[in-house]
């Protein structure tokens, strides 16, 4: 399984379904790889056509296969509404060690509700199976007993 370093990009959101009735809706995205949870800006005023360009750094570890986004429109006063979800797989991005800004599907209820661009790029950590100094293996070398 790979480890490393996770980099994603989130771009823009196009054709989202408008959660707000009487404003223009304020999209953010809520981000998860496994444990770890991330929230861009509140793309403030920009409704269904939302642009952000924000970069994100995630922790790849045993197990990672795929990347949540939720998609919520910020509310005063009251709890944020929820707008979709995307589930981004991870395995082309291990393989190839990037992917252009690329369109994945935003669903609520099973129903499509607009898409979301998102770029990845994956650096992998050294392999920690590898690389040991001899010295790393104890202090057999530097013993100066005499038998």
């Amino acid at each position: 399984m790979p480890h490393g370093t996770l980099e994603v990009v989130l771009v823009s959101a196009k054709g989202l379904e408008d959660a707000d009735f009487l404003n223009s809706m304020d999209p953010y995205v809520q981000f998860t790889c496994r444990t770890q949870d991330q929230k861009s800006n509140v793309a403030s005023g920009q409704g269904t056509t939302p642009e952000w360009n924000e970069t994100f750094i995630f922790n790849v570890s045993e197990g990672t296969t795929e990347l949540k986004a939720k998609i919520f429109d910020k509310d005063v006063g009251t709890e944020d509404d929820p707008v979709g979800e995307a589930t981004i797989p991870l395995e082309p991005v291990f393989l190839e060690g990037e992917i252009p800004p690329s369109a994945y599907n935003v669903v609520k209820d099973g129903e499509f509700k607009g898409e979301i661009w998102i770029a990845l790029s994956f650096k992998p950590s050294e392999n920690r199976s590898r690389g040991f100094e001899e010295e790393s293996y104890g202090g057999w070398k530097n013993s100066e007993a005499s038998y």
